[in-house]
């Protein structure tokens, strides 16, 4: 870990703990996070997967809207 230097103001010692503690829990959260998703194999959702292309597209009202509702796209 990397020395942190306080650049302004006085801060006492509970406060630079505090402000450790979050530093820390926030490194370790991403840490886990990073581990989870290698574990996992999560990569960029595949279209595949989808579930939105199962939806119907939207109809468009318009001069022969009934007729060409039914037709497939």
């Amino acid at each position: 870990m990397a020395p942190i230097h306080v650049l302004h103001g006085q801060p006492t010692p509970e406060e630079l703990a505090t402000v450790l503690a979050v530093v820390q829990a926030r490194a370790a959260a991403a840490q886990a996070a990073a581990e989870a998703a290698r574990l996992s194999g999560a990569g960029p959702a595949s279209p595949w997967n989808d579930r939105a292309r199962m939806l119907r597209p939207a109809l468009h009202p318009g001069p022969h809207a009934w007729r060409t509702s039914g037709w497939a796209r």
